[in-house]
């Protein structure tokens, strides 16, 4: 099958940087035109990513990471499925929605070195090497095995230029975007959560590197545009996290009406608690319960955090701050994307 991009390494200086954050010595390159930055493993299924067979049934949830990405799912998967919270709370998201580029974070010819990095004496080797296996395999070929009968769910943190060009004349696709500074801030908590990272640095350090797009599926501004431009097609929804966090019940009608779904006053009021950030961080179906017990996880970071929209302002100095804005603003320069502003 054609795929038209070519893995490009990154610069030695930049992967001198990137090994900052990963603590297994993952190859990294860029890809597509632009230049998102993904690991080798990533081209082991990249053509079969970008010549998904897809079904008009199909419905996309799309972000960059850390960006409102399972807050978008739960709504969507309800909201699609009638409101089934059973089957929801029984079925745990990640096997709910198959996330098509997960596999690119463990490579498989590096098992070894993967279980090294994440093991001490207290942990079961063997069982983590096996969920490492199974974390590392594409899934397209389970996508595509789904039954036609009822429709699919699918997560991907890839921009659209890497999907299938004609996604949008066939699948629908939720994409949320956030304000990029609260971004770094949550990817910053995920780089400290997981123990395949476990980023050994102070907040400054971190933004150091992702305002210099030397973060996975950066560059961020490019993510989040090439859905922009698609925001008026009737097979894609584009959500602001910043939007949800305000009004959830307005964005809730949003994504109803999308789905073709309607909700009665009751409807609505449970599913906001459901969807609540208390509710969240007690929702074993979504926090990575499976990985916490497996030791994968740092034990003093959460999968999901505070759900607060402008909590970048407690991890910038004034510094960092006149920095993110000129970032902001030479990225934006170019388009009538402008992200929500969120009160002090």
């Amino acid at each position: 099958m054609s795929f038209p991009y070519e893995f490009k390494e990154v610069k030695p200086e930049e992967l001198k940087l990137l090994k900052n954050v990963y603590k297994v010595p993952y190859r990294f390159g860029r890809l597509g035109p632009s230049g998102t930055i993904v690991t080798a493993a990533y081209m082991k299924d990249a053509a079969n990513i970008y010549n998904m067979p897809l079904r008009p049934t199909d419905v996309f949830v799309a972000s960059y990471q850390r960006s409102g990405t399972t807050w978008t799912q739960e709504l969507v998967w309800l909201l699609a499925n009638d409101l089934d919270y059973t089957t929801a709370a029984n079925v745990p998201l990640v096997h709910r929605y198959p996330f098509i580029d997960i596999f690119m974070s463990i490579d498989t010819e590096q098992v070894d070195e993967i279980v090294k990095c994440i093991c001490d004496s207290s942990m079961n080797a063997e069982k983590i090497r096996q969920y490492v296996n199974i974390m590392g395999q594409p899934v397209t070929g389970m996508v595509a095995a789904m039954p036609a009968s009822k429709p699919r769910f699918i997560k991907t943190h890839v921009p659209m230029s890497l999907l299938n060009p004609k996604l949008l004349d066939t699948a629908k696709m939720v994409y949320v975007a956030r304000d990029p500074r609260d971004v770094a801030v949550s990817c910053f908590h995920h780089a400290k959560l997981f123990k395949l990272m476990q980023f050994p640095g102070g907040f400054k350090e971190f933004w150091n590197l992702f305002h210099r797009d030397l973060y996975l599926f950066c560059p961020i501004f490019a993510h989040v545009k090439e859905a922009w431009e698609q925001r008026n097609n009737p097979n894609m929804l584009f959500l602001f996290y910043e939007e949800l966090s305000k009004d959830l019940p307005a964005s809730i009608r949003r994504v109803a009406d999308f789905l073709g779904k309607s909700l009665n006053q009751e409807q609505m009021d449970r599913l906001c608690d459901h969807l609540s950030i208390e509710s969240f961080k007690k929702n074993k179906s979504i926090n990575f319960e499976e990985m916490k017990e497996l030791g994968l996880l740092a034990k003093d970071e959460s999968f999901i955090r505070k759900g607060k929209a402008g909590g970048w302002r407690d991890y910038f100095d004034e510094e960092m701050t006149q920095q993110a804005e000129q970032w902001i603003a030479d990225n934006l320069r170019d388009t009538d994307l402008r992200y929500p502003s969120v009160n002090k």
